[in-house]
This record gives structure tokens, sequence and C-alpha cells, in this order.
């Protein structure tokens, strides 16, 4: 493996309290040759000490604009809107390769400053499957929340709490009326953590996939109680939900949690509403008669910093161990560039050789 830098980035979104590296994995970094530097972060659930432990570097909140022009800045969601230029190799969730709002900006912006985005949904392995992501943390929570939510017993604002906490909190209560529950993309990463949270919960989900939504049977959609959506779309499908469906008197659907938030994107499976929810407003009223409720949180794994945070670095840490331009990075190279010439950008660089 070449000499790699890779800088760990404060996350500039206050209710981000994951990171991609757990501090053992940044030892494992450090002791294989890659100088880590990370950020303080007064959110991070892991303080800055542990990484000292491990070896590495420290460096003030946001000084990665400043940071050596080789360095590989790693961080998670969105990066601030400033500096424009962006002069780095970033590897994070871009969301920019689905024409959602904001991609022609932000890509032009790694174009301006001969930059690269290495967006970490695109890291994936010849068959295209992902190599590290939160979808079962996602699926799970967003499950969770829906439950709560549908039980009553949904508290906002929501604040990060573990795994032992959260199921104690799900275990059904004297006089919980059973709950019809539909998982779509039950066989997914975030599919499986639905189940499990639905499972804790008391709750047997009806299970959907690719073959009940080739032909979707909306009536019976309708009819369940509530629903997680865990399909992400890679090509255009026909709405699980549509705006007509809301007006429907027959529903029975009173609880509805995007795992995916692909909101903004032609792809959107549920273009029922233009705005996610966040953790002080978690639930948002669609419809009043009959009434649905939505979920549609973009970071649900952040309420389980510790354990999302945990199993992502252990799917990250061999795939940084061999970072390198060819394989699973030269792929999420080639995306990034692919996506910036559909936006009439050039994107070739002095950081993509």
């Amino acid at each position: 493996m070449t000499e790699l830098h890779l800088w760990l980035r404060h996350e500039a979104r206050s209710t981000e309290r994951r990171t991609p590296i757990v501090p053992s994995d940044a030892r494992r970094l450090v002791e294989a040759g890659v100088t880590l530097t990370v950020e303080e972060s007064p959110q991070r659930i892991f303080p800055l000490a542990e990484y000292t432990a491990a070896g590495c570097r420290t460096a003030e909140p946001g000084s990665w604009v400043s940071a050596p022009p080789d360095a590989v800045v790693l961080g998670l969601k969105e990066l601030p809107e400033r500096p424009e230029a962006l002069t780095h190799r970033h590897v994070y969730f871009g969301h920019a390769y689905k024409r959602q709002p904001g991609a022609a900006a932000l890509l032009r912006r790694f174009v301006t400053g001969g930059g690269a985005l290495l967006d970490l949904e695109y890291l994936v392995d010849d068959n295209g499957r992902r190599l590290a992501a939160f979808g079962f943390w996602a699926g799970y929570l967003g499950a969770a929340l829906a439950v709560l939510q549908h039980r009553g017993r949904l508290a906002s604002p929501l604040t990060p709490t573990t795994r032992e906490e959260l199921e104690e909190t799900l275990r059904p209560a004297a006089g919980d009326e059973d709950v019809a529950a539909l998982v779509i993309g039950a066989l997914g990463r975030s599919g499986r953590g639905a189940r499990v949270a639905f499972a804790a919960a008391g709750t047997d989900p009806t299970c959907w996939d690719l073959a009940e939504t080739r032909d979707l049977d909306r009536r019976a959609l309708l009819e369940h109680d509530l629903m997680v959506n865990a399909v992400l779309a890679t090509s255009p499908v026909p709405p699980f939900l549509r705006t007509e469906d809301l007006d429907a008197p027959a529903r029975r659907l009173r609880t509805v949690c995007d795992v995916t938030c692909d909101v903004g994107s032609p792809l959107n499976v549920l273009p029922v509403y233009d705005r996610v929810t966040d953790w002080a407003q978690p639930v948002r009223r669609l419809h009043e008669e009959p009434p649905l409720d939505l979920i549609a949180i973009d970071n649900l794994p952040s309420l389980l910093p510790r354990e999302a945070s945990t199993d992502f670095s252990a799917a990250l840490l061999p795939h940084l161990l061999e970072f390198e331009t060819g394989g699973a990075w030269g792929r999420c190279l080639d995306t990034f560039r692919r996506a910036c010439r559909e936006h009439g950008l050039d994107a070739e660089g002095p950081h993509q050789d």
C-alpha cells in the first residue's frame, strides 16, 4: 500500500454522532503505516482521547480545509458550504449522483478545486454490492420509530440511545394492539434491520421484495397499519405510494417510515412528500383524514451511534488498508467522473490519477 494520510473530519451536522472509523480500527490503520489525523468533535460518540491513545494525530474542527494536498478527507454527511472549491479527495456520502437538489453545485465545487468525491454509497464490489453500509441500523431504527409512533410512545426531540434501551421501549405493553406492519425491501440490509426491530416489538411484519413490487398490490399495501420503505431505487419504478392514495377513504395505513429518504430524486418511490423530517420534529402529518404520519430522517443510524459506527468501521477498514486508485476505489472515482460528465463538467484533475 502506498503511503496514505487520512484526515477524519468533524461532522458539521449537530445531530451526527457517528464516525466512519472507531478508535480500535484507527489503531490498526496506524500500525499499518497510515497517518491518521482526527479532528476534535464535541458530538462524536468516541472521545478524541481514544484516538490519541491509538496513535492518531489531532487537529481542530474544520481544519481539513488546510490539510496537506495529498490527504484523503474522511467523513459521513454533508460538507459545509465553504470553501467553494474543494481541493482534496473526500470520502463520504455525497448524495449527488441521482440529480438530487444541490447535486450539480456540489460536483462543481470538486471540479473547480481539482478534488474528487469518493462516495461511500458507490464503494462496491465487482458485482455492484456495497462494501460498507449503515443499512441494517437505518432499517432497524426506522421500524422502531414507526412502531413507537403508531403506539403513541414516540417522544421528541429524539436523542441518541443504545440498542438495549431502545428495545426496552419497544416491548409490547398491556393494551397494545397487534400492528399490521409491512416492510418493502425486506431482503436487503435495511429490510433485515426492520424485521429485527419488529420482532423486538412483538410484531411479525408482512415482507415484500422484488417479487411483490414488480406487480404491486396497492390495495394490500394500504390495508396495513404501518409501512417501512427500505427500497433505494437505482432505476425508475412505479411509486409505492401516490398522492391519490392518501385520499382513499378505505386506507388503513396510518404511519410510513421512509428509510431511504430519496426525496427530490426522480427515482423516489414515495413521491408524496417534499422534505425530510429531523430529530427535533421526527413526524410530520401528511394527511388529516384519514390521518397519515411520515417519518423520514436521513441519519437514523446516528441514534445508535456506537453500534452503527462499530459495524460500519469494521466493514470499511479492510478497504482503507488497501486504498488505491484501482478496484473498489477506482470504481468510486469512475462513478464521480461519470456523474460530472452528465452535468457537463470536466472532472479530470490532479488528485484523480
